[in-house]
């Protein structure tokens, strides 16, 4: 059966992404507008009511407004900005979270894309929370280190066309959202079972794409005691059978560069690594995945792929 896509919002990082993993597909009629009505609201209605779904690759108002234009109530939608992640009657995409979380995508009418940082936030600590491990009343911290292309086009032109001395500005790590209100807080606490917000600090560093989500832990946090080796086994358990989720040697052996853990290994690809390091006072739990990829377009065709009944690792292998 062919089923209609369209992405309102095509032209933006994501959406770019999400058009070269969906082109050439056989089970797939992409959509498109004439690049000079991309802003027209009729010629945007007119093909947002044809789509079997739509992909809405926009600002959280611009998505609220395409959504709004739908009147086929055969239209599914799949969000991938902020809008949705926590509202009621959205399933949340990510089909790993926990059990019986793929059956809901897959009768879904509404899928919201999660946050990147926050895949991989929740990816290790809702396995911790689920068995009891991590109080939900628990001060958690996180810290992300992200390549500039999630900021989107602005910055990615910031850091690709600046001059030799902005260059030299731009060299070191920057961590911002430093008012502590960054967009992906509540999904990551509404989604980890959390009764606070992490205290979470993202940094953008120099390379295009990539990304390393940390949460550290002392070992007396915990609600009984864990080793290393306790949690490794917990993931491996957890995670036993994705395809996409790769629970990393204990410790990182021979998955570090001399030492170094890189933020860049899952590019390109729709996988996400789970990394546990530490001793017998304290723990540190590292995700690494790229913020393109599982963090963003991949996640959209990875739920598009259950929602149509396709086979989930379709356009992502």
């Amino acid at each position: 059966m062919m089923h209609r896509v369209f992405i309102d919002g095509q032209e933006g990082t994501t959406g770019l992404q999400i058009r070269e993993r969906l082109h050439g597909r056989p089970d797939l009629q992409l959509l498109e507008i004439d690049p000079e009505r991309r802003k027209d609201p009729a010629a945007r209605r007119t093909l947002i009511n044809e789509a079997d779904v739509l992909i809405t690759c926009l600002p959280d108002d611009a998505a609220r407004e395409s959504i709004g234009l739908i009147e086929n109530p055969r239209t599914r939608v799949i969000d991938p900005s902020t809008a949705h992640r926590t509202a009621d009657g959205w399933v949340y995409g990510f089909p790993e979270l926990r059990p019986g979380q793929r059956d809901a995508l897959r009768g879904a009418r509404r899928v919201t894309v999660p946050g990147c940082h926050a895949t991989g936030f929740l990816a290790l600590v809702v396995p911790l929370v689920a068995e009891g491990l991590l109080p939900r009343d628990a001060r958690v911290v996180a810290r992300s280190l992200t390549g500039y292309s999630g900021a989107g086009r602005k910055m990615i032109q910031a850091y690709e066309q600046a001059d030799a001395a902005r260059r030299e500005q731009l060299r070191g790590s920057r961590p911002y959202a430093l008012t502590l209100q960054h967009k992906h807080l509540p999904e990551m606490r509404a989604l980890a079972g959390l009764d606070r917000a992490p205290l979470f600090e993202p940094v953008i560093g120099n390379f295009y794409k990539g990304m390393l989500v940390s949460v550290p832990l002392f070992a007396d946090a915990l609600s009984r005691p864990a080793t290393p080796a306790a949690l490794h086994e917990l993931y491996a358990s957890f995670y036993a059978g994705e395809r996409y989720i790769r629970v990393m040697p204990l410790g990182g052996q021979d998955a570090l560069d001399g030492g170094y853990l890189s933020p860049l290994e899952c590019n390109d690809t729709n996988r996400l690594d789970l990394f546990v390091f530490g001793n017998a006072e304290q723990l540190l739990l590292v995700a690494r995945l790229d913020n393109l990829g599982k963090g963003a377009s991949g996640a959209a065709v990875q739920n598009l792929n259950l929602m149509l009944g396709a086979p989930e690792h379709t356009g992502l292998d």
